[in-house]
């Protein structure tokens, strides 16, 4: 079996690592977005610094890859990584946006479910980024994102069937559709990023 030159520079696992953090953060301001009382565009702000100082952290991933000569794993696997976390990121962004721009105030239980789950699924996944390193003890991270996913879509399937059951107003139905089906797809992309961690793990081993 040929011997892989592995690197010394630790760079790649820190920026991962930093762009998991920012989705704790995001997920924490989805959470405040939807909270009564909220300060929305304050909040709505502070998500769209976020987001760019989350675009920022990918460009250095993306430029660090293309100026290393040996990379800790595929450079594919690394370019799909960073684009999944960023990809979070934009969810997140987009549901804090549309939750500001239709003025929702009123939010059925399940969506709070939905948000929960989001934020688990940040949580894991910032915990999970550190382990890239030794490729050690990650199994337990993707079965759980698995896991959260197949929660997400029940409570997906849960609120959709609330919105159409004629207790919404047609435009109320619209816009909340609208919402649980961005935090549908950031809730999915945490589970793209957890198959990539897998994808990595299984060539790596």
């Amino acid at each position: 079996m040929a011997l892989r030159l592995r690197p010394t520079d630790t760079s790649f696992y820190e920026l991962f690592s930093i762009s998991a953090q920012h989705l704790v953060t995001g997920a924490g301001l989805l959470a405040e977005m939807i909270s009564e009382g909220s300060d929305r565009k304050d909040v709505a702000k502070q998500m769209r610094e976020a987001e760019h100082v989350c675009d920022e952290n990918t460009h250095a991933i993306v430029r660090r890859v293309n100026s290393s000569f040996v990379t800790p794993f595929d450079r594919e696997d690394i370019y799909s990584l960073a684009s999944g976390l960023d990809d979070v990121m934009d969810e997140l962004d987009e549901v804090v946006d549309l939750v500001l721009l239709y003025e929702v105030v009123d939010f059925p239980a399940e969506v709070l479910s939905q948000v929960e789950i989001i934020q688990r699924c940040a949580e894991i996944t910032a915990d999970a980024m550190p382990k890239l390193r030794s490729m050690t003890g990650l199994d337990d991270y993707w079965i759980e994102i698995n896991r959260l996913e197949n929660s997400g879509d029940k409570s997906y399937r849960r609120t959709l069937a609330k919105l159409f059951s004629g207790d919404f107003k047609a435009i109320e139905v619209l816009k909340l559709k609208d919402i649980v089906t961005s935090l549908e797809g950031a809730i999915d992309a945490f589970e793209k990023v957890a198959n990539i961690v897998e994808q990595i793990a299984v060539k790596e081993s």
